[in-house]
């Protein structure tokens, strides 16, 4: 789809596109027909309903970057992120430390997301070999334990979770730079995709929803332990519904035309 800029309006631009790019203070050209876009292509996939927080990550700064696509509010309740620790803000994304770097979503899974119909997304743009959680919260101290993320990459193991206990299986990703989706919409088995295409499906049986609020650029463990912090560049993120096969490619597709828009695809 392509759309008539004048300067005062981009005609055809969806108004959940507009009304982001207004809160967000988006003046590139480029990156407001990026986001229009973005939101077209969601609509006819008809996976943009399924969204609940949707961070493109443009702009390059932090006010730009943590602005929520679906609720372009700055609350907490809007889920917009709040940014803490250390990490770098550029045109291509945010770049958590991997120290102490994280991004707040403040939407808890206990209260806005079901315990078999969830997803979650990460597009990194960087290829790194180590012990990393790009996003996700966790629940330890009940049994069984309630875990919210797409991978924990230890060594040789291969974590991952989707409100389940972690099991060590599946791929390993690599290289790490591109978008990796997880999604459940089962109670017995969670799927992964990297790129668009599956690459796992595996037995988990659901257990419940925990109530940490999920963060970017690590792994909340507790109200006051981050662990298993990050160094993979963020150019895009989402949290929502569960994904068919059919949706998570649409949403890569989506997603990579989007990144291809702005000149830093992977």
């Amino acid at each position: 789809m392509s759309f008539i800029i004048d300067p005062y309006r981009y005609v055809g631009c969806p108004a959940e596109a507009l009304a982001f790019i207004a809160a967000a203070g988006i003046t590139d050209a480029t990156q407001k027909q990026a986001i229009c876009t973005l939101v077209s292509d969601l609509k006819a996939f008809g996976i943009y309903n399924k969204m609940i927080a949707v961070y493109p990550f443009i702009g390059g700064t932090s006010t730009t970057h943590k602005y929520n696509l679906i609720n372009p509010l700055d609350t907490n309740a809007a889920f917009r992120l709040v940014f803490s620790g250390g990490g770098t803000h550029a045109s291509t994304g945010w770049t958590p430390n991997g120290v102490n770097g994280f991004a707040d979503t403040f939407l808890a899974p206990s209260t806005s997301l079901s315990q078999n119909d969830v997803h979650l997304s990460y597009y990194s743009r960087t290829d790194v070999n180590a012990n990393q959680v790009e996003i996700g919260c966790s629940d330890y101290t009940v049994s069984p334990a309630r875990a919210l993320y797409l991978l924990y990459r230890y060594g040789n193991d291969r974590f991952k979770a989707l409100n389940n206990v972690d099991v060590n299986t599946g791929s390993i990703f690599s290289p790490t730079n591109g978008m990796l989706i997880g999604s459940r919409i089962t109670s017995s088995t969670i799927k992964y995709y990297y790129k668009g295409s599956l690459t796992d499906t595996l037995s988990a049986t659901s257990t419940a929803t925990n109530n940490r609020n999920i963060i970017l650029g690590a792994q909340r463990q507790s109200t006051t332990l981050i662990a298993n912090y990050s160094t993979k560049e963020c150019a895009f993120a989402s949290i929502g519904d569960g994904l068919t096969d059919t949706e998570a490619a649409n949403l890569y597709t989506a997603v990579q035309k989007y990144q291809t828009t702005l000149g830093r695809q992977v």
